[in-house]
């Protein structure tokens, strides 16, 4: 895997779960067949047919586990609407980090994989073009994390909320 300066990166992940509802359905059909040509290794959680009456947390979450279980050596995309619930939904697993893209500048994408060591990308579908999502997803896989001592601190800070927030 290349990452954005065209550096390889080895950080041995390229299993990618992938999940939406109703509306990024489209767009996660197109995005499988192009993160297939990029090598990776892809798991579908659904949904695999158009039903405009689904919930989106009946995917993201099947996605969210997954990558929890695993997060060094996975990754995931949801797509939903805005992608704002989808990241919700995400970020309720523990050593889930998710970041949200829904258009404009291209470079929270690139931050969020340098800064936050981000697994899990959300993309609101309704607000981007396939070649937008490719161009986003593609970036944020080839991102490597920065691994600054102040980002793994903070990210390290982030990931013990999980297990104490509630308490």
């Amino acid at each position: 895997m290349l990452c954005s300066d065209g550096r390889r990166v080895s950080n041995g992940v390229n299993k990618i779960y992938i999940g939406t509802d109703h509306a990024g359905f489209e767009l996660k059909e197109k995005l499988i067949p192009f993160l297939k040509e990029l090598g990776h290794e892809i798991v579908d959680k659904g949904a695999y047919e158009y039903n405009e009456k689904d919930d989106y947390p009946d995917f993201i979450s099947q996605v969210a586990k997954e990558v929890s279980r695993d997060p060094n050596n996975s990754k995931g995309i949801v797509l939903g609407g805005s992608g704002q619930g989808e990241a919700m939904i995400s970020d309720r697993f523990k050593n889930v980090r998710t970041a949200v893209y829904y258009g404009g500048n291209i470079e929270v994408v690139k931050l969020s994989r340098e800064h936050n060591d981000s697994n899990i990308l959300s993309l609101g579908a309704r607000f981007i073009t396939e070649e937008q999502a490719k161009t986003a997803v593609k970036l944020w896989l080839n991102t490597p994390f920065s691994k600054e001592e102040k980002h793994t601190r903070r990210i390290k800070k982030i990931d013990s909320l999980g297990s104490s927030a509630s308490k």
